[in-house]
């Protein structure tokens, strides 16, 4: 039973970084903010486009 709770935790962990959540998490504890619709679009905004703005050469 302990394996089972171990890999869900893992599971979730996993998904709420792929999911960029951790990061939003961390956003609004460093900017001090609360969650909002409106928090979340500029979090959104300002991380897709400092992702996609980064050069690739190949």
């Amino acid at each position: 039973m302990k394996t089972v709770r171990a890999v869900a935790r893992f599971l979730l962990c996993l998904m709420k970084e792929i999911c960029d959540e951790n990061a939003y998490e961390r956003h609004l504890a460093t900017h001090g903010r609360r969650h909002s619709p409106e928090e979340w679009r500029r979090f959104s905004d300002h991380h897709l486009r400092a992702k996609y703005q980064r050069s690739k050469c190949c």
